[in-house]
């Protein structure tokens, strides 16, 4: 069993913290199918927001709930990845968890989807 490493302070945490972080973007990039397909449509909507002739406030909104999407699924993976390391057998409490996170990400995907229609409806 690995050893955890001394907790660092002041800016050297919090430079190993943005590293950390890097690290995680990279992983769910790679290993997570659903972050990867979701961040290609961020990119895509992304710069279709860029060139819709929409006020500043509605394409900060939009760009925020896109944001969350990617949030709300690396946070869904990251249940995941706990859940199975905790229990890699099948459990009626690890299934839950599993489809808990699973519909966190369907209600930000559904939000998104809403605020484009309600944005594109005011053009």
């Amino acid at each position: 069993m690995e050893t955890k490493p001394d907790p660092k302070t002041g800016i050297t945490r919090i430079w190993k913290a943005f590293f950390y972080s890097l690290r995680g973007l990279r992983h769910a990039f790679a290993q997570e199918a659903a972050f990867r397909q979701e961040s290609i449509l961020v990119a895509v909507l992304t710069l279709v927001l860029i060139f819709l002739p929409l006020s500043l406030p509605w394409k900060g909104m939009l760009f925020s709930v896109m944001a969350l999407v990617l949030i709300t699924e690396l946070l869904n993976s990251a249940i995941e990845a706990v859940v199975d390391l905790a229990s890699p057998e099948f459990h009626k409490l690890a299934g839950q968890a599993k489809d808990m996170g699973s519909a966190a990400v369907f209600v930000s995907l559904a939000l998104t989807a809403f605020l484009w229609i309600l944005a594109l409806f005011s053009l």
